[in-house]
């Protein structure tokens, strides 16, 4: 056992406190029982704050802390241009896609579709994205999840899904998204407080007590190699990030399909107030970006000089949690349960979701409300019970799970960003444009995978995309027949934005382009 009795008390308090007040938050008034509006999109009243913390709870888990950590142990600074590549994804998102979205009153991706293609697109992407969510996002959080409670406390893997998945549903299943999105603004001041504490302790101890940035000169020092943000050919990680792919290739492709067309991310800013409060917390959420990789980054560099023997680079960051001191290791091991739990909820309630309002409610229509909102609070369960079962099979064997679920991911993400682009912006786009883009992607990206094995994945998704709107544009030309009525409508889209946003955008940019600058 690993953690001390303060930690565990510690540990337990924020566990009770974060399911008390999520209840208190969910409570309805008298008389008034939740509809598919309160559970799915908060009654589409989340503040700016809310969605921006938000956004990073639901994003910043397992796969990302434990997974990205790995990442720094074996690659460096570099696989940090997924975080601070994110921070300007998020800036075209909330300026040029949320207005679209938010104008077209939906609850998820493939309802979207549906209004601008037809029923089959709908259709075909809802199975899709519950296949993706619950075996690959799902089984990657809770696999992660229960690797690190292992590691810091010698809890059995499966026992440790079985607590971060009945954790969840006990403070999400009754609120819904409103539960999830209220609370995740303590969930991500504990990820950063803890995650921060986590850094600085870890460059104390290299410091040998001259202080911190003793520490960072001496990680620096010892290994310059680390902090190279755009890597060479001869890099034996370049397959992973293949030079300037990352700042004009597919990462963009990635990152536009996870932050702009992925249910469980998008999905809080579908509940905002307005459009302005939903860029305001996409901004909120941009600045936090830029801070992630001191979180989830430097953490998995500096164990290369504390704990350099890892069996597998995945075990960085829980690692790095037992050398903390008594206490600060109990509030660093509330700060990352805190983010797998609040992802996991995120993610059961966009299954749920997806698959109550467009597949359920498809074959069922005319129910009550609470009966759709008890239909999602089952689909929330069994998404967690069929994940834990195929956790271990499908992810025990892998060393750097974040990069595992990249590499999957890649092989779909072009069509995706392909269909929804096309269909926003390009009036022409038919449906059988749109979906052989989508079906084209996983061809493509397999065919490539086949016969040009060493060509890096990030490269392959950027040349599967324009394949695939290549092959979206001519066979929409063939068939188009001058009727558009599905059409994304731009003219009464305002796209305008508030001057603050605006600056918050410049300000963004620059910051990025100086870390580029610094450690290119």
């Amino acid at each position: 056992m690993n953690i001390a009795t303060l930690d565990i008390a510690l540990f337990v308090l924020y566990v009770v406190a974060l399911i008390g007040i999520a209840w208190w938050v969910s409570r309805e008034e008298k008389g008034h029982e939740k509809d598919t509006n309160d559970y799915f999109l908060a009654g589409s009243s989340l503040p700016w704050w809310a969605i921006g913390a938000s956004l990073i709870a639901a994003n910043i888990s397992a796969e990302q802390i434990i997974g990205m950590s790995g990442s720094g142990y074996m690659v460096g600074l570099a696989i940090a241009s997924y975080e601070w590549m994110a921070a300007i994804t998020l800036i075209i998102v909330g300026k040029y896609f949320l207005p679209i979205f938010l104008k077209h009153k939906i609850y998820t991706m493939p309802q979207f579709l549906e209004q601008r293609y037809d029923h089959r697109v709908r259709m075909v992407m809802a199975v899709f994205w519950l296949g993706v969510y619950v075996f690959v996002n799902l089984t990657a959080v809770l696999w992660l999840g229960a690797l690190a409670i292992n590691t810091m406390a010698g809890v059995d893997l499966m026992y440790g899904m079985i607590f971060l998945g009945v954790f969840s549903l006990a403070y999400s299943l009754y609120g819904g998204l409103k539960a999830v999105a209220m609370t995740d603004i303590i969930q991500v001041v504990l990820l950063v407080a803890g995650g921060l504490f986590l850094s600085y302790t870890a460059l104390n101890l290299i410091g040998d007590g001259q202080g911190v940035l003793a520490g960072f000169a001496t990680v620096t020092e010892q290994l310059p190699g680390k902090f190279d943000m755009i890597l060479s050919e001869d890099n034996p990680h370049y397959m992973d990030l293949p030079g300037l792919s990352v700042l004009i290739g597919g990462l963009w492709i990635m990152n536009l399909s996870y932050w702009g067309f992925n249910q469980y991310i998008i999905q809080r800013t579908l509940a905002a107030k307005s459009v302005n409060e939903a860029q305001k917390g996409i901004v909120f959420a941009a600045f936090l970006k830029v801070l992630m990789p001191l979180i989830v980054v430097l953490p998995g560099i500096a164990a290369v000089l504390l704990v350099p023997d890892l069996e597998k680079a995945d075990q960085a960051y829980p690692s790095l949690m037992t050398l903390m001191p008594v206490g600060l290791k109990g509030i660093i091991f509330a700060a990352l349960v805190a983010a797998i739990v609040s992802s996991l909820a995120s993610m059961t309630n966009s299954v749920s979701t997806i698959f109550t309002m467009d597949i359920y409610k498809d074959r069922n229509p005319g129910k009550s409300q609470q009966h759709y909102v008890k239909v999602g609070r089952i689909v929330s369960l069994v998404a967690l019970l069929i994940a834990m079962v195929a956790a271990k099979p499908l992810l025990g064997q892998f060393d750097q799970a974040f990069q595992y679920i990249q590499e999957f991911t890649g092989f779909f993400t072009p069509g995706i960003v392909a269909l929804f682009a096309l269909g926003m912006f390009w009036k022409k786009t038919t449906a059988n444009g749109g979906l052989v883009a989508a079906i084209g992607s996983a061809v493509f990206s397999l065919t490539f995978k086949l016969l040009l094995p060493e060509l890096p994945f990030m490269d392959r998704v950027g040349i599967v995309f324009l394949l695939c709107v290549g092959l979206a544009v001519i066979v929409s030309l063939i068939e188009s027949k001058g009727d558009h009525a599905n059409a994304v409508e731009l003219n009464d889209i305002n796209f305008k934005t508030t001057s603050g946003f605006n600056l918050a955008s410049l300000a963004l940019t620059i910051v990025v382009a100086a870390f580029y600058i610094i450690w290119w």
